[in-house]
This record gives structure tokens, C-alpha cells and sequence, in this order.
């Protein structure tokens, strides 16, 4: 192994590139130390320079391919080897599908404990042309993206997966702010804010419902997501009327609004404030939804001593870090029929669904979605029963 006194930063490595990984990139190895390459593909041989060295790994840029694999595409970005916003655009948009699916199930498998198939679900079209929120970098007044793992400004044209509605804020400058945002709505109303100055709103359609949502606040970005997703909760879940329901971080009620529209009692549950006000204005026509501000494993411990013994149905839609062990284990105390658990971070997923395993639940049915097509970004919607050893719920 290199010694650590011996930078290899800025040298040039051929690499046999291996297995993709999380977060962008694939796995090679130089001297037996492990190496996190982008912009390649496994399989490939290239030469990549080193960007970042530490005691445990490297990192590195494909900067000539070698031997190209027969799924690499011309990007359809002139800026995807030195903007850090999109991964994958030099693949061909069918094989990033199976590259994320592998994501997914090695993520299962070696942080769950968990053997299972992923099959990547997508929206139509060509992968560009979808991200309804953009932020953009803004230094000296100019607007960019920053390069990867860095704060050097890319100055750019145009995003090519930036929504073809969304306002242009590219082409002016931003003096005194450090970061400018384009938004479009799925009703075509736009919002463009800046670092500092607080937000309007907008509202989204889900099928026949409206959403309120501050236009800085979260939504799904893609234009579909949103549909997709609860369509994928309501099918994995079944809820039955007269049944009691959890939407943990809830949002802006996205989840709860259909559980009540079904007939469910419903109680949501979300951190956020400026969330939480919406979420009262969006499900106003439901009496059956309690909304509940605060963090999520407070508000359950609150509601069991109140005498919330039990439940049919969860909703967890966690953010990036998961869940955690307090919180999957308050939801598994309530003995629920189902669980369906949102995940937009696979490892995250697999740490969770190892909790909820050692707790006797177990995967009914995983379904994963490529609702961020060029990027590494995945979303999965794992549906959770009782395993049959730990008895009747």
C-alpha cells in the first residue's frame, strides 16, 4: 500500500474499474487500496487522476477511458465532467437503471443482511428536462454549479435536467447572495429565491388533490415523483376503511390526504413548521387527520402515553439518514399490519429494515424508482409485514 506520506494527489492511475457504489461513483483498486472512480463504468479500464487521498481510501476522475464499456453514451452535457450536479450522464440511460438497482441490492445485502432482486421502475422520457427545484452556487455575484466535492464555481449556459419551466436565473448576475433557486410548480407557476429572502408558495397536484408547499420548502423534484409514490404507498399498503393510520414526517400531508381520503383515521406527524401550517391547509377537508408538530420519536412517546397502544398502517418517509433504531422500534411496538417505509438513501433503507427485521417485520414487496435519471439519487418504497414466527398483530 502507498504510504500516506507519499501524496498521490494529482498523479495519473491506470485502474481496472470494478463494481459500481454508492454515491456516484465505482470501486477499482491501486496498490490494495481501494479507490472510489467517477465518471466510469465498471468494467472499464481507464486512467484517472486522484483528486483526494486518505488512509483508508482514494479518490479519483476518469480522465482518459482505455477500454470503453459498450454502455458508454456521448454526455448530452457539455459540463458533465467538471459540474458536480449529475453522475451519470456518460451511461446509457437503460444501464444507469441497472447500475442503481445494483445499488440497492448490495446496500440490502451487506448492510441488511438482506438477499434480494431490484428492479429499477422510471417515468418516461430521455432523462433530461425534469428537475422542477434547481439550486444554483453563487460567487461574486455569478451564478453556477459547484464542481464535485468542491467549491469551485462551473459557470454554465444551461442545466440540461433543469425543467424546460423553470425560470432562468443564469443568465443575470446575483450580487450579494450566495445562492440563487429556480422553481416551477406542476401547475406551471414559478418562483425564483435567493439566500436570504423568505419564500412564497405554490401549490402541486397529486391526482385530484392540491398540495400547498412553500416554494422553498420540500417537494419531490421530479414532476412525477410525487404520483408515483403515493401510488406505490396505497398499493403496497391497502387501507381499508375505518382503519388507523400513521404519516410519519409528513410533510405537507402528501400521504395523509389519500389515507383519509380511503376512510382512515390518521394521525401526521412532521418537524418542519413552516410544513406543518401547509399541512393544516391542505387537509382542512379531513377530520379524521390529527396533525402533530414536532420530532417524530417525541410525538409517538407523547401519543403511548396518551394511550396509543396500537395501529393498522404507518407511512415512514424518513429523511436521507433514515429513521433510526428509536423511532423503527416505537413503530414496531404498535404492532401495525403494514408498513410502508419511503427511502431516498438505500444504505439508510438497509439499516432500518435490519432493525425492523430484528423486530419481526419483514419485506412484503420492494420497489425502487428512478425518479432522479443522470444522478445517483434512488427512491425505494419497501411495504413491511409481521413475519409469520412473530405471531398475529
Amino acid at each position: 500500500m502507498a504510504r500516506q506520506t507519499e501524496t498521490l494527489v494529482g498523479s495519473l492511475l491506470e485502474l481496472e474499474v470494478g463494481p459500481v457504489a454508492h454515491g456516484g461513483h465505482c470501486v477499482a483498486r491501486y496498490d490494495g487500496q481501494v479507490v472510489f472512480v467517477r465518471h466510469a463504468i465498471p468494467g472499464e479500464t481507464v486512467r484517472a487522476r486522484v483528486t483526494e487521498q486518505t488512509s483508508k481510501y482514494l479518490r479519483a476522475d476518469a480522465v482518459e477511458i482505455l477500454k470503453p464499456s459498450e454502455h458508454r453514451v456521448a454526455p448530452p452535457c457539455p459540463y458533465a465532467g467538471v459540474c458536480g450536479g449529475c453522475d451519470f450522464q456518460h451511461v446509457d440511460l437503460d444501464y444507469q437503471r441497472v447500475l442503481k438497482a445494483e445499488v440497492v441490492r448490495d446496500s440490502l445485502r451487506r448492510i441488511g443482511g438482506i438477499e434480494r432482486d431490484v428492479v429499477m421502475e422510471a417515468p418516461g422520457g430521455d432523462g433530461l428536462g425534469w428537475r422542477t427545484r434547481m439550486r444554483y452556487a453563487v460567487v461574486d455575484g455569478r451564478p453556477g454549479m459547484y464542481a464535485h466535492r468542491s467549491h469551485e464555481l462551473v459557470q454554465i449556459d444551461r442545466c440540461r435536467i433543469a425543467h424546460p419551466g423553470s425560470p432562468d436565473v443564469l443568465a443575470q448576475e446575483w450580487p450579494g447572495v450566495s445562492s440563487v433557486q429556480a422553481v416551477v410548480s406542476s401547475e406551471g407557476r414559478t418562483a425564483v429565491l435567493t439566500s436570504g429572502v423568505a419564500a412564497g408558495r405554490l401549490v402541486e397536484q397529486v391526482h385530484e388533490r392540491r398540495y400547498r408547499v412553500e416554494a422553498g420548502g420540500f417537494w419531490q423534484v421530479h414532476p412525477e415523483a410525487a404520483t408515483i409514490l403515493v401510488d406505490a404507498v396505497m398499493a403496497g399498503l391497502e387501507p381499508a376503511a375505518g382503519e388507523t393510520a400513521l404519516d410519519l414526517y409528513c410533510g405537507v400531508g402528501l400521504f395523509a390526504g389519500f389515507l383519509a381520503d380511503a376512510g382512515c383515521a390518521v394521525l401526521a406527524v412532521e418537524g418542519d413548521r413552516d410544513a406543518v401550517r401547509n399541512a393544516r391547509r391542505n387537509l382542512h377537508d379531513q377530520r379524521a387527520v390529527t396533525i402533530e408538530q414536532g420530532s417524530v420519536d417525541k410525538v409517538l412517546a407523547g401519543a403511548a402515553r396518551q394511550g396509543l397502544s396500537s395501529v393498522d398502517l404507518v407511512v415512514l418517509d424518513p429523511p436521507r439518514t433514515g429513521a433510526g433504531k428509536d423511532v423503527v422500534g416505537r413503530v414496531a411496538g404498535l404492532k401495525p399490519r403494514r408498513i410502508a417505509y419511503v427511502a431516498c438513501d438505500p444504505a439508510a433503507l438497509a439499516r432500518d429494515l435490519k432493525t425492523f427485521g430484528a423486530l419481526g417485520y419483514g419485506i412484503a414487496s420492494l420497489r425502487a424508482f428512478d425518479l432522479f435519471p443522470m444522478t445517483h439519487h434512488i427512491e425505494c418504497v419497501a411495504v413491511l409485514e409481521p413475519l409469520p414466527s412473530a405471531g398475529p398483530s
